[in-house]
């Protein structure tokens, strides 16, 4: 039993030291568990009232092909903001900074959006609750990125 404490002990170390690296391997690994395990659970509430992921519906910036993506998002003065926990690189990003807009269901209301900025996370922060901030603080999340909201029904 304290061999497995110490094996998960050095697999959550090496989890967390890739992520902070943004280490190709761990990130990748990490993705791929997300979008087979966890993405499609997140699909089935992400943008209802109390689930903990918003869902990003954008089109594929070459497939033209729609998409919905969960994601993090937080309410702002004036539109939404979403750490980037894999780097701006991700193909939901380059698809809504492609396109220049997209919509975002959240909390049960549809907000489209627009004028995607990728920004240091120490300018939206504030935005975020404590614990995230510690999240991305261990897992060295930099970047977020921010959407004006220019409709909203819902």
């Amino acid at each position: 039993m304290p061999a497995a404490f110490v094996g998960l002990g050095a697999l959550a170390v090496i989890w967390v030291l890739g992520m902070r690296n943004k280490s190709s391997p761990v990130v990748a690994a990490q993705r791929r568990i997300n979008r087979v395990v966890f993405n499609p659970r997140q699909l089935e509430s992400a943008g209802e009232p109390g689930a903990y992921a918003a869902l990003v519906l954008h089109t594929g910036r070459k497939s033209g092909k729609p998409y919905r993506t969960p994601v993090g998002a937080v309410r702002t003065e004036d539109g939404l903001v979403v750490a980037l926990v894999y780097g701006s690189r991700t193909d939901w990003v380059r698809n809504v900074m492609a396109a220049g807009s997209a919509v975002i269901v959240h909390e049960g209301h549809v907000y489209t959006v627009d004028d995607p900025q990728i920004v240091p996370m120490h300018e939206v922060a504030r935005y975020f609750d404590k614990g995230s901030r510690a999240a991305f603080r261990l897992l060295a999340i930099r970047e977020a990125l921010t959407m004006r909201a220019v409709d909203s029904e819902g």
